[in-house]
């Protein structure tokens, strides 16, 4: 039995990251750093300081690790050897040239692997570093997309569109979301790096980004600054003095380059659009297709009970309430597969980076399968039933009258009207409310609206009840349902 020789060698030369960056669809980013999406393969060369590589006989060992405190329990840290051919269900290396002093390697990252940045050790001696993305041209990654003409739109498209104006006219904005420019990649993983679950443990942090769910609902988090070092203050009234008037935005890359050189202080100052913007920026960036939907005639619900409750007086003069009707509000949608849901829930999943209502008790909103809030499955994670409200809610006006006493009117199919994104190869706009409801009137089980007012607050009441209520209401609700 011949002994297993363990060989010295360097890089020869460092790794090509014109060819590798150009296979794996990351070459607008630059060629100036390895920048690889997980699951594919790609190339490096070793030259051994002596003797030549024979299979079988001689020996490679390989380090991939991440974050600062790298671990195979949180797997961030995985050790791998050479094998006969790749296996792109897992950390994998194989040598792609015939025996010598000179050894081509492919080498290929787990589908499941957290993104970010990577060391990879070679041996003793030899260290490449890289940029690990998500891979929507993976079939084993969640956030596969099997449609070419869908991946030009949602990844590496660097414009687009964002609707705005009202449901009579909606008027197409033109942005930038410039995910490849020079040095946003770099902003992209900082974002990843500064928020408050990262600070707090960045050994768990760093391995919940193999999951787009997370790292979608970190973004929601990060965008605004309500509760973080996040990238955009939002403001809705008054002058913008020390800032500028989200009006004048054009683009994500001057926001995020300040928030950047700003030492992530919050950029000043940011509305729906813009945040959605900046959002959608990121998750192209890191390799999750993603886009702006604008809803006209949005509502936001503050009270947990689907309805938006409007006070007059006897004149019709409105009395000031938080809750309200906006014209339109956008938040992004992010392709990703749902595996902690039960089937048929995987693709479009919405999630909202304005701060408008705290989830789990930071102002952030998402991501909820779009195909959900068609549903009605308000259990679902996450927050779906805020946005549920945002496309379905009721409207009722209360009047308060001088005697003390009150009249109620209920206004229903008023909300959620032209729920709108950019046309895929166009600049369209392409209208998609049959993704998150049933037309008005419809007579279907899964209608929401089918469902009697009282059902859908009595299915919501039900996410704060204690659990051995919770279940007896929520099968209630079903029975229901199905009854209709």
């Amino acid at each position: 039995m011949e002994q297993i020789q363990k060989q010295k060698f360097y890089l020869n030369p460092p790794p090509s990251c014109l060819f590798n960056n150009t296979d794996h669809r990351t070459d607008l980013n630059g060629v100036d750093q390895l920048i690889v999406r997980r699951g594919q393969p790609f190339s490096i060369s070793l030259y051994l300081r002596s003797g030549s590589y024979q299979p079988g006989i001689s020996s490679l060992d390989f380090i991939a690790e991440t974050g600062p405190q790298p671990s195979e329990q949180y797997g961030t840290r995985a050790r791998f050897g050479v094998s006969p051919n790749i296996d792109t269900s897992t950390w994998s290396a194989a040598v792609t040239s015939p025996p010598g002093n000179t050894v081509a390697l492919s080498i290929c990252s787990s589908p499941k692997a957290p993104i970010g940045r990577y060391t990879l050790t070679l041996g003793q001696s030899g260290k490449i570093e890289f940029i690990l993305l998500f891979n929507p041209w993976c079939p084993a990654d969640e956030v596969y997309m099997d449609n070419e003409q869908n991946l030009a739109e949602y990844v590496l498209s660097q414009d687009g569109i964002i609707f705005r104006g009202s449901s009579k006219h909606p008027i197409p904005t033109p942005w930038n979301f410039g995910q490849f420019e020079s040095g946003i990649l770099d902003i992209c993983l900082r974002i990843l790096d500064m928020n408050p679950k990262c600070l707090r443990n960045p050994g768990k942090d760093h391995s919940g980004r193999r999951n787009p769910i997370y790292v979608t609902r970190v973004l929601s988090a990060m965008v605004n600054c309500n509760d973080d070092k996040g990238v955009l203050l939002g403001k809705w009234s008054d002058g913008y003095e020390g800032g500028v008037s989200p009006l004048f935005w054009r683009g994500s890359v001057e926001i995020l380059r300040n928030w950047d050189t700003q030492a992530c202080q919050p950029v000043r100052y940011g509305q729906c659009w813009v945040f959605a913007a900046v959002a959608c920026s990121v998750s192209r960036a890191l390799g999750i297709p993603c886009r702006v939907i604008t809803n006209f005639l949005s509502a936001h619900d503050t009270n947990s009970n689907l309805v938006i409750e409007r006070y007059v007086n006897e004149k019709g003069d409105s009395i000031q309430s938080r809750e309200m009707i906006w014209n339109y509000h956008c938040w992004v949608e992010s392709w990703m597969t749902r595996p902690d849901l039960k089937p048929g829930f995987d693709g479009w999943q919405a999630s909202d980076p304005t701060p408008q209502e705290k989830s789990e008790g930071v102002y952030c909103c998402g991501p909820i399968p779009v195909k959900a809030i068609k549903e009605g499955e308000l259990t679902f994670k996450y927050d779906a039933p805020f946005v549920f409200a945002e496309v379905n809610a009721d409207i009722v006006t209360l009047m308060k009258k001088k005697d003390g006493s009150t009249s109620e009117v209920t206004t229903t199919g008023l909300v959620g009207q032209k729920i709108s994104t950019k046309s895929v190869g166009s600049d369209t706009r392409e209208d998609i409310t049959h993704l998150y409801k049933y037309p008005e009137g419809t007579e279907s089980v899964k209608h929401p609206s089918a469902v009697n007012c009282c059902i859908k607050k009595l299915c919501f009441s039900a996410l704060h009840l204690p659990t051995f209520l919770n279940s007896c209401i929520i099968s209630l609700c079903s029975i229901c349902s199905n009854t209709l």
